[in-house]
C-alpha cells in the first residue's frame, strides 16, 4: 500500500492563497468605505461653510468657502432669507441650509 499514499505536502497552499486573497479584497472594500465616509464628512463641512458664507457673501462667498474645503458648489439657492447650498466633496454631496439673521454683531441693540 506504500504506492497508493497521496503525499499531503503542498495542501495548505491554496488555502492559505485564497484566505490571502479574501484579506486583499476585505481591506481594499474596507479602505473605500472609510474613503467613502470621510469624503461626506468633509462635504458636511464644506456646505455647512459655504451656506453661512453665501448668508453674507452670496454665491461668490459659497463657492470659496466650498473650494477651501476641496469641495464644488453644485447647487445654491436663496429663499428669502435662507440660502441653500450642495457641495460635492468627492463622491459624497452634501446640502446645508443657513438663515440669514439680523444683526449679529450686537450694534443694533
Amino acid at each position: 500500500m506504500a504506492g497508493t499514499r497521496r503525499s499531503e505536502h503542498g495542501q495548505a497552499a491554496p488555502f492559505a492563497a485564497a484566505a490571502v486573497a479574501l484579506a486583499v479584497v476585505l481591506t481594499l472594500a474596507i479602505a473605500r468605505l472609510a474613503g467613502d465616509l470621510v469624503d461626506a464628512a468633509r462635504a458636511r463641512t464644506a456646505a455647512d461653510a459655504a451656506a453661512l458664507a453665501a448668508v453674507r457673501g452670496g454665491r461668490a462667498a459659497a463657492d470659496s468657502l466650498a473650494a477651501e474645503h476641496d469641495g464644488l458648489v453644485v447647487g445654491w439657492s436663496r429663499q428669502g432669507r435662507d440660502v441653500i447650498v450642495t457641495v460635492r466633496v468627492g463622491h459624497a454631496v452634501a446640502t446645508a441650509r443657513a438663515t440669514g439673521g439680523g444683526d449679529i454683531s450686537g450694534a443694533g441693540r
